[in-house]
């Protein structure tokens, strides 16, 4: 994972039991409880979300601290493009912090922000808006 726009977006909440002090994997530390059977990871449940377990900046050089303990709702959630499937809430996360939209048919899975699609035509540049720009 490096794009980490959808855990600087949602709240992610999870079934109480996941975390580690019910006998599962998430650090009860780093959640806090939202219902009497449901979680949240810290940091989420807010105006604006930002998982605690998040290290780095989404789109950049984003990681997620506890990856191989995340909650079902963090594996669940399928970037966008993968197993040739668009998922319209990673799109909409991703461009928040200014990435491309990853749709399968385009091959597009880079996490870095975009740029307009510049194409030289003899002295002038073309942008995809078909701006000339000189």
């Amino acid at each position: 994972m490096t794009c980490g726009a959808c855990c600087a977006f949602f709240r992610v909440s999870f079934y109480w039991a996941e975390a580690d002090d019910a006998g599962s994997t998430i650090p009860a530390r780093l959640t806090a409880q939202i219902s009497p059977f449901h979680r949240c990871m810290s940091g989420t449940n807010q105006k604006n979300p930002r998982c605690i377990a998040l290290a780095g900046t989404p789109g950049k050089n984003a990681c997620c601290t506890i990856y191989e303990n995340r909650s079902s709702t963090c594996r669940e959630f399928a970037m966008s493009g993968e197993n040739g499937e668009i998922n319209e809430a990673c799109n909409r996360t991703r461009d928040k912090y200014g990435l491309t939209p990853i749709y399968p048919d385009t091959g597009v899975l880079s996490a870095v922000p975009s740029d307009p699609v510049v194409q030289v035509v003899g002295d002038d540049a073309i942008n995809k808006d078909n701006n000339r720009h000189q």
